[in-house]
């Protein structure tokens, strides 16, 4: 039986078999692989290619996989190069140089970094049909792949895994996530034909839109934060800002336009990570110092946050919602704030000496103010959505 569906002899095999090298889909698990190698340092550029190496025999399994069962199985795809004999033959040769090089990382490494590696692989041949038909298969299977790639590409350069690479991970695994729901969308019709539960199945396009904005917006604010603690380097947050832009701009495209500009979106995302991490912007800066405001320090940054709750519940038309909670909450967290301080679980150094209560008087504002910013927050995203 011949490998190729097109034409006949080994030009048409090989052919065959090179079209299931997809830059577009292999691309950004490669770039995770490489972007981990040159967070841990890049001392060991061999150990990078072998493991960008045995990355790609995982992508190239996943994507010959796909088309064995949305061709040959499904009958999703109008046509595909390889037979489902070819397929099969592919499959096997890529698995089998798989794990030949994770048999190499266990020698060069150690088996740790060969534990890295197989998840990669599992995903590829689990994908289709098992994990693609649930939603949480169908969104997570790629990023998780891609987290991995990250870890594993840090790992045989560093033997260890930092706090800073694993906050990374799984950054690019929500943000990931996010896209892969917008995606996912392109094939609504057809995934509801044939029972295929993606998120836009389950939730519809707009619930969809709603989890996937969520999900890039969760990990750029983490980005942030990340940023502004010092757990990744500073510069990282520059990386948040032509994300964000393209995201907006991408909220009213349609779902195969949008998934266009949030995956560029995500290369220059990636891109600018990795100038952040070789380069190290900002890492001389130093986060502003409030000590100097003394007693009333811890004061001094409630009443800006203050400020900024009460913005966003008079904007979100929130206010007696925001009083609600206040009321129902304030009593329980009385109650936790005056225990965990009588019994020296934390202390407030930098405060005014006030106490109200038996409670410093910033406690009393920290309850009010934090059950506040919670309802702006909430009601101003949901606003944000709706729209």
């Amino acid at each position: 039986m011949s490998i190729a569906r097109h034409g006949s002899g080994p030009r048409a095999a090989v052919g065959a078999v090179a079209s299931q090298v997809h830059p577009v889909f292999m691309a950004p698990p490669l770039a995770a692989s490489g972007f981990g190698a040159v967070f841990g340092g890049f001392e060991l550029p061999r150990l990078a290619l072998l493991h960008l190496a045995v990355a790609f025999t995982a992508l190239y399994t996943a994507h010959v996989k796909d088309g064995l069962v949305d061709f040959h199985r499904r009958g999703e795809d109008d046509d595909h190069p390889l037979t489902r004999r070819g397929c099969h033959l592919a499959i096997l040769g890529s698995s089998a140089a798989f794990f030949a090089g994770v048999a190499a990382l266990v020698v060069r490494v150690d088996p740790v970094a060969a534990a890295l590696a197989l998840p990669g692989w599992l995903v590829a041949v689990l994908h289709a049909p098992q994990l693609d038909t649930s939603p949480l298969g169908a969104t997570l299977g790629y990023p998780v792949g891609i987290g991995f790639a990250l870890l594993g590409g840090y790992y045989v350069q560093t033997r260890t895994l930092s706090t800073a690479v694993v906050a990374f991970a799984a950054v690019f695994v929500v943000v990931l996530a996010g896209i892969k729901v917008v995606d996912d969308a392109t094939d609504y019709d057809y995934d509801r034909s044939v029972d295929k539960r993606t998120v836009a199945v389950v939730l519809g396009r707009d619930g969809a839109r709603t989890v996937a904005g969520t999900l890039m917006g969760a990990g750029m604010v983490a980005v942030l934060a990340l940023s502004a603690t010092g757990v990744v380097p500073r510069g990282s947050a520059f990386a948040v800002v032509p994300f964000v832009a393209v995201a907006l701009f991408a909220r009213r495209a349609d779902p195969e336009t949008a998934t266009m500009l949030l995956v560029r979106a995500s290369y220059l995302f990636f891109a600018l990570l990795v100038v952040a991490v070789w380069l190290r912007p900002l890492a001389g800066l130093a986060g502003p110092d409030v000590t100097a405001l003394g007693p009333y320090t811890y004061l001094a940054t409630e009443v800006l946050w203050g400020v900024v709750a009460v913005a966003l519940v008079v904007r979100a038309d929130a206010v007696r919602a925001a009083a609600r909670t206040v009321a129902v909450l304030y009593p329980v967290a009385y109650v936790w704030d005056w225990y965990t301080l009588t019994v020296g679980v934390f202390a407030i150094p930098m405060r005014t000496g006030i106490d109200l209560l038996g409670i410093p008087l910033e406690e009393h504002l920290f309850m009010l103010i934090v059950p506040t910013m919670v309802v702006g927050v909430h009601e101003t995203l949901a606003d944000a959505f709706d729209d």
